[in-house]
């Protein structure tokens, strides 16, 4: 089992939802990484991480690795908490997965310095900052992969924002067991106050995904919507056409309006993600029940 291994009280997933009957566990470890910052500081320290699966399903069980975003402030990060993505989290695991929500370095409980800083906004430089976080999932991967209840050979990486790029990150690394990918609203940059749907350097994105392109091999869906505050609705479809065009393998969604900011769709709008992600995982060999 991972280090310092903390097992929360089995839930009631009746507690959580009116409908299920099984059982939800979840558990909390704390696993030491090793990062580079976007100026080639090292950084070492403890993240937590949050580990979901329902115990009335079979194992060993495929892993969903799940990426949260980035605040657009130092207070926003630091207010994170524990990641979790309960809702989630849930649904993935009554349908078999092991699901792994990392609060990465920089953010919530974990703390630390803020490694996936990329700069100015004119020219940020998103292709570290992106690295540092996900040589934390790869690193994360690792230590899941030695669990008696995870197989070897069925990873799915997830990622909301900041965390869906650095899904798309994940996937042009290529990592043994990866078989599919999903980017939610994936992206950097945004600020929905500031300067909504005008994203820092944009460019600069459209040229690290069409990078990602040219090495990513899993099958991939990026899902967006039409009035994501952060991004807009044009920009996805250009970084989305830059990665294709450079031979990766995605499909594209992108939603109607969605509430004030579509952004914020996978948090906020389960049902309607939840039919779509289902059947992309069907077409990649899940037996995915609705």
């Amino acid at each position: 089992m991972p280090l310092n291994l903390r097992l929360a009280a089995p839930l009631l997933a009746a507690a959580l939802s009116a409908t299920a009957h099984a059982k939800l566990v979840e558990q909390q470890f704390d696993l030491p990484v090793q990062v580079t910052n976007p100026w080639g500081k090292a950084v070492a320290q403890p993240i937590r991480v949050t580990v979901f699966f329902n115990d009335e399903t079979s194992g060993p069980r495929p892993i969903v690795l799940l990426n949260h975003g980035r605040a657009v402030d130092a207070e926003g990060r630091a207010a994170l908490g524990r990641a979790r993505f309960t809702e989630a989290s849930r649904w993935f695991a009554e349908r078999g997965f092991l699901v792994a929500v990392p609060t990465r370095v920089g953010y919530g409980v974990s703390g630390g310095e803020d490694v996936e800083d990329a700069g100015s906004c004119n020219n940020r430089l998103y292709p570290p900052a992106y690295r540092a976080a996900a040589d934390q999932s790869v690193q994360l991967l690792q230590e899941l992969l030695k669990r008696d209840d995870a197989l070897k050979d069925r990873t799915v990486l997830l990622g909301q924002s900041f965390g869906g790029a650095t899904t798309v990150t994940l996937a042009a690394m290529n990592q043994p067991g990866v078989v599919a990918a999903i980017n939610f609203a994936g992206g950097g940059g945004g600020d929905p106050k500031a300067h909504p749907e005008q994203p820092c350097s944009p460019a600069q994105l459209k040229r690290m995904f069409a990078s990602y392109g040219q090495t990513a091999h899993v099958p991939m869906l990026w899902a967006y919507t039409e009035n994501d505050r952060f991004f807009g609705a044009k920009l996805p479809r250009e970084w989305f056409q830059a990665f294709r065009e450079a031979g990766g393998n995605a499909e594209f969604r992108q939603f109607p309006p969605h509430g004030e900011d579509g952004h914020l769709l996978f948090t906020k709008f389960p049902q309607v993600w939840q039919p779509v992600v289902a059947d992309f995982l069907r077409r990649q060999g899940f037996d995915i029940k609705d």
